[in-house]
């Protein structure tokens, strides 16, 4: 039987290259793995970007998303009908007409305030990043400081109105097989409004002592689970 390919998407702040040790533990237990970059300059660009993406792979597909992501892999108009599975690395698990915004403000707990954050203009609009000295309390508490300070340099950054976005139809988690790693020490994403949104969703839960930056500090949670999806 062929693997399925695992696409590995990434969220806010940190680029695919948050997903490099687990890409080497998946690649290592013999999947294809791939992980593209979203724009993040529109919530609705980013669901084109990535069903025009998947629409050149050939299933079956497995699709994981850290963060902001799971905004993306939510939305119906973003997957092709190849994918067979969804896992939420302490992600956003939203529903028809909810946003990033809403969601991360529905618990208390996210450290992602404006004291925390740089707004930058650039053309056509304006990009946030978290200040470098607030990276690790935010995002990457549990990282080691060589980390931190790599993560804090090359961030990818968003356009806020990316966070405003949502989408009509219903949630594609409602039609597929989910899992959700959830983060209990994630200053960026309360754990409590990741595993209200898990269950909710009705997804397999796994539950890890880690920060935000997960696929970074625990890949080996990560990678098993999305290893228990694709089988």
């Amino acid at each position: 039987m062929n693997q399925p390919t695992l696409v590995l998407v990434h969220g806010a702040l940190t680029d695919a290259s948050v997903w490099r040790r687990v890409s080497r533990r998946l690649q290592e237990a013999g999947y294809p793995v791939i992980a593209p970059a979203l724009p993040m300059r529109d919530f609705d660009g980013d669901v084109i970007y990535l069903r025009q993406f998947l629409s050149t792979l050939t299933g079956p597909l497995v699709v994981a998303a850290h963060s902001y992501a799971g905004c993306v892999i939510s939305a119906p108009d973003a997957l092709t009908p190849e994918v067979r599975a969804l896992v939420y690395v302490t992600a956003f698990q939203p529903d028809a007409g909810e946003t990033a915004g809403a969601l991360n403000g529905k618990f208390p707990g996210s450290r992602l305030v404006p004291d925390n954050l740089v707004v930058r203009p650039c053309p056509g609009g304006s990009e946030v990043y978290l200040r470098a000295d607030k990276f690790g309390e935010v995002y990457a508490g549990d990282a080691d400081e060589r980390d931190r300070k790599v993560l804090a340099a090359a961030q990818k950054p968003f356009d806020p109105v990316t966070l405003e976005g949502s989408f009509a139809g219903s949630a594609s988690w409602h039609g597929l097989p989910s899992w959700a790693v959830v983060s209990t020490q994630d200053n960026s994403i309360p754990p409590e409004a990741q595993r209200w949104m898990a269950e909710r969703a009705g997804s397999t839960v796994v539950e890890v002592a880690s920060s935000h930056a997960v696929p970074l500090v625990h890949p080996e949670v990560v990678a098993s689970t999305i290893v228990e999806a694709a089988s």
